[in-house]
């Protein structure tokens, strides 16, 4: 017998909550969602946030509004696998993002002021520091670098770990400073290929990678971003490639190198330009 659906009459909220209960019913809701945990939802809430990020560098803001109801949907879902396991629920969800925003915003529900942002802003991680503090216990004393998500992308953990160490006085002055930093890791990386020490060369790599990422920090620039920004370069020129070779009839595999390269610096030059 089919479900009945939401009432469309009920607040949005409430019917999504609703939709959500009867997909996970044991009896009647949708095979696939029911046999769901929360390990096997964690990669597709993670591609939601990112699609959500793709819309707003996009500036869709048609798209924007269905990628954040996926997004929504994602929080439904592990808020209601929580519940059928006597957790918590999505009104403990929201009731705790709530109670934490105002405690974290005295200037805002109190009568604590500050005198520009970056007063609030050093107000705002005091508290978190303070709450982390709160979590640890006598055996995990707290650090500065607690908190830091493993599963967020290297560069952006990297960068949230750098930001954290600095803060407590553990930073290069200016961007100046790190060029050094940079050119002794490449030597090293060097090094460890040349001995063909696999290892070595694997560990020198992260920290030329660490070091690239100080710089773009100091720079006051996103390396996610940044590296984000030329993967799509790389695919407009690369795809620019694949064109030129059809109208030559020609394949890019058959091609030699040199042959490859001075496509790609012709393509290059006529993206650089604003030609189709």
């Amino acid at each position: 017998m089919p479900v009945t659906p939401p009432d469309a009459s009920l607040d949005p909220m409430r019917a999504l909550l609703e939709l959500m209960a009867a997909l996970r019913h044991p009896e009647q809701g949708c095979p696939w969602d029911v046999k769901q945990s929360f390990a096997t939802i964690a990669p597709y809430t993670l591609e939601e946030a990112y699609e959500v990020l793709e819309a707003i560098a996009r500036q869709d803001m048609g798209e924007l509004r269905e990628e954040l109801g996926d997004l929504l949907f994602q929080v439904v879902y592990h808020a209601r696998m929580a519940e059928e396991a006597g957790h918590f629920g999505f009104d403990d969800v929201a009731r705790g993002i709530v109670d934490k925003m105002v405690r974290r915003h005295p200037h805002v529900f109190g009568e604590v002021r500050h005198a520009d942002e970056a007063g609030v802003k050093a107000a705002w991680e005091a508290q978190k520091a303070a709450e982390r503090a709160a979590k640890g216990g006598p055996e995990q004393p707290p650090s500065a670098l607690d908190g830091v998500a493993l599963a967020l992308p290297a560069l952006t953990r990297a960068v949230k770990l750098q930001k954290r160490a600095a803060r407590q006085g553990f930073d290069w002055p200016d961007a100046d400073a790190v060029f050094p930093k940079i050119d002794e890791e490449l030597a090293e990386l060097r090094e460890g290929i040349a001995a063909g020490d696999r290892a070595n060369v694997f560990e020198e790599i992260g920290d030329l990678l660490f070091a690239i990422t100080n710089l773009a920090r100091k720079l006051g620039m996103d390396p996610e971003a940044a590296l984000r920004g030329c993967n799509d370069k790389f695919i407009r020129r690369y795809q620019g490639m694949e064109t030129v070779a059809e109208g030559r009839k020609v394949r890019l595999a058959d091609l030699t190198l040199d042959e490859q390269e001075a496509i790609y610096r012709e393509v290059k030059a006529r993206l650089a330009t604003g030609g189709a």
